[in-house]
């Protein structure tokens, strides 16, 4: 199991590329089993999730290729499975994307209930509530859901929570539905939208993406296309944060900022000194950062997967910040973990209350989720000596080569090999 070590005290400096967004690639390539044709994608992260979907669509019989250089081939013309094994969904919650269009196209489907990151109960019941509404018939054993239909039908499906994956999942089935479905309550993150245009290139009918309220009219058959995915707004933000903690100075390239709007208004909010332009932004600290609190709510407020590296910047504030995490019930795990390398905080629930201000120093620390380890690592770029990272094959399911990007910037960290 590989660890990675820093050695903080350096800030950072230069300019740096951002990746294709993980969390728009997934949905892209699970909305390939919608089409006998061909799909292909740009700008794909070569990250460890990108790669299990991959062997996950092989192993229902799609031809599926992911190349380094970010571009992907997929093919579903001839499935022979309708089934997404244990094995493979327990590493990725995102895995439950294949429900919708396998029921969709294949009018059946066996999912196995999802795993990943420990950061708290993220049911799938609304997904199946969505595809009951529009005539699927579902069931749970085993492990499994368990579903088929004769032919899903438009229907109107409100939200009770707003959820990503369940208004993309409820998306993917609707397109080839009879009849109109609207989706009411719907997730508004930029990764939708992305979902959607994609889903019209390949003959979908969609509107309103962006809102709370998306209509999609079903047609009768959708065919390939070629879609280049978005650029990833979480590892932007981490980026910038990594700036931001060590006072550094960094143009962040290959991004959409109006994706992170919250994110960036928090840091300058905080002190950093943020330049805006089209496709990137100029982000240079301060001396002295400032100690704000946070809410995480869902787009297009300050995102929760974007709290962990901002409670790791709160360590290094002037005061006190209140962070409030209310997507997740059990995502402060990296708090403890800053505890360890000094920092103050004290958790109460829902809420984190970190005072600033103090020295850290660097330890053995273990990685609970994906955005925990990017915590960590940015902690230890500024913690006295070294800070030694555990389990970063949570990393590796979100960053594309993050230590090597952060090396660029000037950064002493190193992966180890265990």
């Amino acid at each position: 199991m590989d660890k990675i070590r820093i050695t903080g005290g350096v800030p950072l400096s230069g300019r740096i590329e951002i990746s294709g967004a993980k969390n728009a690639a997934l949905p892209a390539m699970a909305a390939s089993l919608l089409t006998a044709d061909t799909v292909r994608l740009e700008n794909v992260p070569y990250v460890r999730d990108i790669l299990t979907t991959r062997t996950l669509l092989q192993e229902m019989g799609a031809e599926a290729e992911v190349l380094p250089d970010g571009t992907a081939t997929l093919n579903s013309a001839q499935l022979r499975s309708y089934q997404a094994p244990y094995e493979l969904v327990k590493t990725m919650r995102a895995a439950i994307l294949v429900l919708g269009p396998l029921l969709a196209r294949s009018r059946k489907a066996r999912v196995s209930l999802p795993g990943g990151c420990a950061i708290g109960a993220r049911p799938v019941n609304l997904h199946i509530m969505g595809l009951e509404r529009m005539g699927a018939s579902c069931r749970i054993k085993h492990g499994y859901i368990e579903a088929d239909t004769e032919g899903l039908r438009g229907a109107y499906i409100l939200l009770d929570t707003v959820t990503v994956t369940g208004t993309e999942n409820l998306m993917m089935a609707a397109t080839l539905a009879e009849g109109e479905t609207v989706i009411d309550n719907a997730a508004c993150e930029p990764e939708i939208s992305d979902l959607a245009f994609m889903l019209r290139r390949m003959g979908a009918q969609i509107e309103g993406e962006g809102t709370r309220t998306i209509r999609i009219r079903g047609v009768k058959e959708l065919h390939g296309c070629t879609h280049s995915i978005i650029p990833d707004r979480i590892e932007a933000g981490t980026f910038a944060v990594a700036a931001a903690i060590t006072r550094g100075d960094v143009e962040v390239v290959n991004c959409r900022p109006s994706h992170l709007a919250a994110v960036l208004d928090q840091l300058s909010q905080t002190g950093a000194d943020i330049s805006i332009g089209a496709t990137g932004f100029r982000i240079r600290g301060r001396d002295q950062i400032i100690s704000r609190s946070i809410t995480t709510n869902p787009y297009p407020a300050f995102p929760t997967d974007m709290q962990a590296q901002y409670m790791a910047l709160m360590t290094q504030g002037n005061g006190s910040a209140v962070i409030t995490e209310n997507i997740f019930e059990n995502r402060f795990m990296h708090a403890l973990e800053m505890i360890r390398m000094g920092a103050e905080i004290t958790i109460d629930g829902r809420q984190a209350v970190v005072k600033g201000g103090k020295p850290l120093s660097g330890a053995k620390v273990l990685a609970s989720d994906l955005r925990a380890s990017a915590s960590l690592i940015l902690a230890g770029l500024v913690a006295n000596g070294d800070t030694w990272v555990d389990r970063v094959y949570h990393l590796d399911r979100g960053y594309a080569r993050i230590e090597e990007k952060l090396a660029r910037l000037g950064a002493r960290i190193e992966r180890f090999a265990d």
